[in-house]
């Protein structure tokens, strides 16, 4: 069983969404509950920070045009390469929910989803950001939305949340819609709850567990195949690079100061498997 070495001291409160793109110059994640965008150097290990004029940061991902987009508290914003900003979307609700975390689709559109802030069930939606950037709701009943990625091919979109215990698998259908939502795999009792997820070049599902220390591989068929230690409980997003290499997100929220002070760092593991290349968003 691998175990993966810690390479940042805690730098966030809750990391989250971690994406790598050569178009963003690497790893880039969120440190959600401060409304900051976190890029890591390679080279020297450090850490910049992005404030984005919100009190939530849910999603980073690269856009076609360069730059980046971030959805925000409750609506989506667009970034130049620079980190200034371009635009935003309108407020699209008023209720206690935030967006929380998503992906990018065969077809350049942006997808992320809701969790209400006292993580009510079944009061949550998935919703898109279209290429005219207008934004439409695709389906509710959910609770706390979480990791969402497509396969290499396009085909198939695999989908947590958290409250249900397992992850999900779509189809993806000729018009790009989601259609025939079904069980792929369900995380076995007492190993955490599913969080981020990234998909691997072979058909490979990797989950985040949070209060689970570690991230789960599941083969193509849903078969649990490989499993990453990770020195913190609260396991949130991960990110893979074409080399092989898996980036992990942690949290430290609910922590006292002086509690695992592991919680909130940075991880990385080699784990031999490419990462599916991220798309990027067409706004």
């Amino acid at each position: 069983m691998p175990r993966a070495e810690q390479i940042t001291p805690s730098v966030t409160y809750h990391g989250e969404g971690a994406v790598w793109h050569e178009g963003l110059g690497g790893l880039r994640w969120v440190d959600m509950l401060e409304g900051d965008v976190l890029a890591l150097d390679e080279a020297s290990g450090s850490v910049s920070r992005l404030h984005v004029d919100s009190p939530v940061a849910a999603v980073v991902r690269p856009r076609t045009a360069g730059g980046f987009v971030v959805a925000l508290e409750k609506a989506i914003a667009a970034y130049d390469a620079h980190g200034a900003r371009e635009w935003v979307t309108p407020q699209l609700w008023d209720e206690a929910i935030r967006f929380n975390e998503g992906g990018v689709d065969p077809r350049g559109r942006l997808l992320v989803g809701q969790m209400a802030y006292d993580a009510a069930e079944g009061v949550s939606s998935m919703f898109r950001l279209n290429p005219d950037r207008s934004v439409e709701k695709l389906f509710g009943g959910l609770t706390v939305s979480n990791g969402l990625g497509f396969t290499a091919d396009g085909a198939l979109a695999y989908y947590a949340d958290s409250h249900t215990g397992r992850i999900d698998v779509f189809d993806v259908s000729d018009d790009g819609e989601l259609r025939d939502r079904r069980p792929f795999a369900t995380i076995p009792e007492g190993a955490g709850s599913p969080d981020g997820l990234a998909v691997d070049a072979e058909g490979g599902v990797w989950s985040a567990l949070y209060n689970g220390h570690a991230v789960h591989r599941y083969d193509a068929s849903g078969r649990l195949s490989e499993v990453v230690e990770i020195g913190a409980a609260r396991v949130t997003s991960c990110a893979l690079t074409p080399g092989g290499t898996l980036y992990v997100t942690t949290s430290r929220e609910g922590l006292e100061p002086h509690e695992e002070l592991p919680a909130g760092a940075l991880f990385r593991a080699e784990v031999g498997v490419a990462g599916v290349p991220i798309r990027t968003v067409d706004v």
